[in-house]
């Protein structure tokens, strides 16, 4: 190469090292410059309660429920019955939701909804039909969703982490409960609770028409309570720095422990949620049923075979499934 073409050579690489130079960013002084210079995202419809909305009614439970029915051999049920009505259709129809991990969610593998409510509900189909495979599930979002499914008739059931209130039961009929949660706190592990007291003044995140809103915001008036439309919202803004603590029922913690090893239940309980499976108030014989169904799978080993598969190892282990609560009043 002669020297005037070595030269414009040189001019050619410097020209291309100018135009690389000037596309590059630097770096910054460091992790945090950049990170910080960014708006976390918030779940949709995540809004802070103000402190100074008065404090809502105590919940009062109301867990007494019809005396169970002679359960008939599945495929057999009473004439006229309204498990009659469900064998002629062919499915039994169960509200539910699809977003608690280890209670009702859809499996990413498979597609299947699985989880412990989901295992009650099969329990039921089986007793109706002879396999727990005559099962629709439709997906019900908050409190409300929940009670007008069943008086629309729009569901024949529901199994949705549904507390037996007393409000609640004025409008809908309960069975007797099949699993007492105990309403807890779940922290990132290096930020544990200890009392109630260590919840003031800190922003703790609820679902909204939850029992545990309404409990959290009584026992800790001092708390900056975030309302969101699901549990795996609290999540999210609890790894993000953006929630101190959550606080709910024993079983949705687990299923949220589960997809996050980073945080633990801790603190006292606060109150207890007997879950029950709503029914629509016009359909007595099938709380009946239901409640024969329950106590069948308490007999048989059943209940405490999901319970372990599904909580064991994060709850630990139970001695024995909720105690019924019967009355003779329809």
């Amino acid at each position: 190469m002669t020297r005037p073409a070595r030269a414009r050579f040189a001019a050619l690489l410097t020209g291309v090292a100018v135009t690389v130079g000037a596309c590059v960013v630097p770096a910054p002084d460091s992790p945090d410059d950049l990170v910080t210079s960014l708006s976390l995202p918030e779940p949709g419809n995540a809004s802070q309660i103000p402190q100074n909305t008065p404090l809502p009614a105590d919940v009062t439970m109301c867990p007494a429920s019809p005396l169970p029915s002679a359960l008939p051999p599945p495929g057999q049920m009473p004439a006229g019955s309204t498990m009659a009505r469900i064998l002629q259709r062919g499915r039994l129809i169960v509200g539910i939701d699809i977003g608690s991990n280890l209670l009702a969610y859809r499996d990413p593998i498979t597609g299947t909804i699985n989880g412990f409510d989901v295992s009650i509900a099969r329990q039921i189909a089986q007793a109706i039909f002879g396999d727990d495979t005559h099962i629709q599930f439709q997906i019900l979002a908050g409190d409300d969703d929940r009670v007008s499914a069943l008086q629309s008739g729009a569901v024949d059931i529901v199994v949705k982490t549904m507390a037996a209130t007393c409000d609640r039961a004025k409008d809908i009929a309960f069975s007797a409960t099949y699993y007492l949660a105990n309403q807890r706190v779940l922290t990132p592990r290096s930020q544990p609770v200890n009392t109630v007291g260590d919840l003031s003044g800190r922003r703790v995140c609820e679902m909204r028409g939850t029992t545990s809103l309404v409990r959290i915001r009584r026992a800790v008036p001092s708390a900056r309570v975030i309302a969101v439309d699901s549990w795996p919202d609290c999540l999210v803004l609890l790894q993000q720095g953006q929630a101190d603590a959550v606080s709910s029922d024993d079983a949705v913690l687990a299923g949220l422990v589960s997809q996050d090893p980073n945080v633990t239940i801790t603190g006292p309980v606060l109150g207890q949620d007997p879950y029950a499976v709503g029914v629509g108030k016009q359909n007595v014989d099938l709380v009946r049923f239901v409640n024969a169904v329950l106590l069948q799978i308490e007999r048989d080993g059943t209940w405490m075979q999901l319970y372990n598969q599904w909580f064991g190892a994060t709850l630990g282990p139970v001695w024995s499934p909720p105690a019924a609560t019967y009355t003779s009043a329809p």
